[in-house]
């Protein structure tokens, strides 16, 4: 009997939860198509403030919280809940901070202003996340990446975690959206993303704008495959990524029913 194949999607968004952009449907539709085509499927996320947690039924998994994610030499407990997808039996787990998800805006405050720890959020989450699959003892095949949330889990990959055994087989795809914020993440981002000894400062020289284009070219850049998941990206990240030697790059397609993305996964699994 053949193993399934396992994916592990980590999204900044996902419908019905949290929808910022068109791609939090995408996410969700591959997550149940992956699942009912002989995958074995676990979606991480952020639990963000604005996620209602009555309506979606989440509960913490009390054997998965306890975890600190330290960043830049400070502990920050991570607390870890769970929701079932409705209309498919699948789990989505969500990242939880008091400090930094509880608010209940996304990036921005009720004045349009932009949260200056918004790098220390990403950092924390991308750690987060891959300290979350270790508790899980599940090794991901295909590790699909989405939203601008998710960049430096590539680059963690290849480097802090190229050793893990949980990680040894992975993969990674990374989808390249729409923009959707105009600010920089900040000064202290390259110190706040350097998490371990085996990230050389190189290593981060593709984040080096601090924008949000830079955080996709970051992602795509380690990443194993690429996928542009909206019509409008940025003309400079679609010119340098329409064409990467190595890598498979799926090009955005509003028609598709998917089977595209179910065959990249494949591909990357053999």
């Amino acid at each position: 009997m053949l193993t399934k194949k396992r994916i592990l999607f980590i999204a900044t968004e996902m419908s019905p939860y949290l929808e910022l952009t068109e791609f939090a449907e995408t996410v969700n539709k591959l997550a149940i198509k992956s699942n009912e085509n002989n995958f074995e499927v676990r979606c991480i996320m952020p639990r963000f403030g604005a996620v209602n947690e009555r309506r979606h039924r989440l509960h913490e998994v009390v054997r998965l919280s306890g975890i600190n994610v330290s960043v830049d030499n400070d502990d920050y407990p991570l607390q870890i809940k769970v929701a079932s997808l409705p209309n498919a039996r699948l789990q989505v787990y969500f990242l939880d901070n008091e400090d930094l998800f509880k608010r209940k805006t996304i990036f921005h405050d009720e004045n349009e202003k932009w949260f200056d720890d918004n790098g220390l959020r990403a950092v924390f989450f991308c750690k987060g996340a891959l300290e979350t699959v270790k508790k899980f003892g599940w090794p991901p095949d295909i590790i699909h990446c989405s939203g601008w949330m998710t960049s430096l889990i590539p680059l963690y990959l290849k480097t802090v975690y190229k050793k893990e055994p949980v990680f040894a087989h992975a993969k990674s795809v990374f989808t390249i959206g729409q923009n959707t914020f105009k600010e920089k993440m900040g000064s202290q981002f390259f110190k706040l993303a350097n998490i371990h000894a085996n990230i050389k400062e190189k290593d981060l020289e593709p984040f080096k704008e601090l924008n949000n284009t830079a955080m996709f070219r970051g992602g795509a850049h380690y990443a194993d495959a690429i996928s542009f998941g909206a019509e409008k990206i940025d003309k400079k990240l679609t010119e340098e990524f329409n064409k990467v030697r190595g890598k498979q790059v799926l090009h955005f397609n509003a028609e598709s029913d998917l089977t595209d993305y179910l065959q990249l996964y494949t591909d990357l699994s053999k």
